[in-house]
């Protein structure tokens, strides 16, 4: 039986409806029950790979999320990553030739799972011991369609080759998990295979393996986030996991914390819930609604931006994910696109900008632009000097063969002048040897020669 063949669960409402200023954003209903709800799992953050990033897990962790996964992080690039502290905002870096990844053990990591993304399990445990003493759990990312995942055989495409995905998962479990000195939980994302059957068998081998954690999106790898969601397999898996002793999840057009309270119930999950577009663009979905519910888009921004701040969150992911929360026919919404450093989002939302001068440099793409722009500046400046000089050269070269050919004019004078004065006298000698011959004219006021006639 194929997975299309059922029923599917209602399409998600597209996160970016235009709201008011005092309305939550998100998909949430704010009509509050008169008595708390009861918790029938956890809620938590799903890995996103640039919504997931540090502040945005801080903020969901501030409205309520019982745990917040990480974005995939590959597992070569950790690899070689210098691990720097910084004291001033609690936070801890892995740096190669620049952030690979960033994490706040202060402040999230007992409620951390660190995903990523590998095809081999040599380099998998390698990555997971770097970044153990950071972290409360190791998941594998092996859901992602994307192709800068697939390529390399990870993601999605450890789904067409589940023993390479057993290896990882058993390496995992017997190098850093919970009966070693590390003692990690191991967890894997999956999606659905093309049939129900399929997808159970997979669960009952992954479960084998001694992971703590499974989540499972409800879409194949060729769905998009659109597409809605099919949760024919949910009861099945759940049991599965169930019996295994397996936490389970379920992602998938999860909208909020009353929704997953709804899901997790209907189909008797023992685990949780997983959000990520809802997350995306209203982090405090995860607010129950007896307690209130999402907020208004302006108090969650501005809550993200303290917190953005606070960890020296990248300028260009901070402005990716708030024009995520910010409705997108506000006008602020224009003028957030237009802005380039964390001073100009605080001037347009109104706010104190707290985040070091000395660092706030722009978007890389603005800071690539300016670097151009000093170097073309520098090109310029470089190629003026040299024209300059070029153009002294000239000038000097110019006074130079003039001075010269004055002196050779000076010297063309002299020399006519001499040979001037050397004819005035041969001509004079020859007159007075003309009339020494009387072969000038008596009484001619000038000496002319004559022909003699014979």
């Amino acid at each position: 039986m194929t997975m299309t063949d059922h029923a599917i669960a209602p399409p998600a409402v597209p996160p970016n409806e235009p709201q008011s200023d005092n309305i939550p954003a998100g998909n949430i209903s704010v009509d509050a029950p008169a008595v708390p709800a009861t918790k029938y799992g956890k809620v938590v953050l799903a890995p996103m790979v640039r919504s997931g990033q540090l502040a945005t897990r801080l903020l969901s962790l501030k409205y309520g999320a019982d745990i917040v996964w990480g974005p995939e992080t590959i597992d070569k690039s950790l690899i070689g990553c210098e691990r720097v502290e910084n004291p001033k905002t609690g936070c801890v870096d892995y740096v190669r030739t620049g952030l690979i990844f960033r994490a706040c053990p202060s402040r999230e990591k007992s409620k951390f799972i660190f995903q990523m993304g590998t095809a081999a399990p040599d380099t998998a445990v390698a990555a997971a011991k770097i970044v153990a003493q950071d972290v409360s759990g190791i998941d594998v990312n092996s859901g992602c369609p994307k192709p800068f995942s697939t390529h390399a055989g990870m993601g999605a495409a450890l789904l067409k080759d589940i023993p390479r995905l057993l290896s990882i998962l058993t390496a995992l479990v017997e190098n850093v998990g919970l009966s070693t000195p590390y003692a990690l939980p191991i967890s894997v994302k999956i999606r659905l295979l093309p049939t129900i059957e399929e997808t159970h068998a997979l669960v009952t081998s992954l479960c084998k393996t001694g992971i703590s954690k499974l989540t499972l999106h409800c879409r194949t790898p060729p769905m998009r986030p659109r597409e809605p969601a099919i949760r024919d397999a949910l009861s099945g898996t759940a049991k599965i996991c169930k019996e295994a002793g397996v936490e389970f999840f379920v992602n998938g057009d999860i909208k909020g914390w009353d929704d997953a309270q709804r899901v997790i119930k209907e189909y008797d999950i023992e685990g949780g819930a997983m959000i990520a577009i809802a997350a995306e663009s209203n982090p405090s979905c995860f607010v129950p609604n007896y307690l209130g519910g999402p907020k208004p888009w302006r108090e969650v921004v501005t809550e993200y931006m303290l917190i953005a701040m606070s960890v020296e969150n990248p300028i260009s992911n901070t402005k990716f994910c708030i024009l995520n929360m910010v409705p997108g026919k506000n006008e602020i919404h224009k003028v957030l696109s237009r802005a380039k450093t964390y001073r100009e989002l605080c001037e347009a939302l109104g706010l104190e900008c707290t985040y070091p001068e000395e660092l706030d440099l722009g978007t890389l793409k603005t800071q690539r632009v300016k670097a151009q722009e000093e170097k073309q500046a520098q090109s310029q400046a470089e190629r003026a000097e040299r024209q300059k000089k070029l153009a002294d050269f000239k000038r000097k070269k110019a006074e130079t063969e003039g001075e010269e050919k004055k002196e050779e004019e000076g010297s063309n004078k002299r020399v006519k002048v001499d040979v001037g004065e050397r004819s005035n006298a041969t001509t004079g000698a020859a007159v007075a040897e003309l009339a020494a011959t009387d072969m000038l004219i008596p009484g001619a006021g000038t000496a002319e020669p004559v022909q003699a006639v014979v």
